[in-house]
């Protein structure tokens, strides 16, 4: 089971959402919808849209974001490799739940359908 190498954690820790967020909406390109991120964003998090904009404007760090956060029950369902690593086997939780976001917003840039990327039909 590969695993990031040390430190990885600590940087993730420490990298603002705001610092991600420009990327991430990107999504917007491959033709989806800043409406179809937030909703991404909202299933996995629990941060409706106001959440999101307050948590950029602080420049809440990635361990701020997700210990705020609530995770959703079925986060567990998201699996495959993220980055060069099997998501499901990541051993750290905030890398995992990271990974977890990339992997949905991965698969939304990839045109994939709302229900299965909100692991509805699983």
């Amino acid at each position: 089971m590969k695993q990031p190498p040390p430190g990885t954690e600590e940087r993730i820790a420490t990298m603002t959402f705001a610092s991600i967020y420009p990327l991430i909406a990107e999504v917007e390109k491959k033709g989806r919808t800043q409406a179809e991120l937030h909703e991404v964003i909202e299933w996995l998090t629990g941060y409706h849209e106001n959440d999101l904009t307050s948590l950029i404007d602080e420049e809440v760090s990635f361990d701020t974001f997700f210990e705020k956060c609530t995770l959703h029950p079925n986060a567990h369902l998201i699996k495959g490799v993220g980055c060069g690593y099997r998501v499901e086997e990541l051993e750290n939780p905030l890398i995992r739940k990271t990974r977890y976001l990339d992997k949905l917003v991965d698969e939304l840039a990839k045109g994939r359908k709302m229900e299965k990327i909100l692991r509805a039909a699983e």
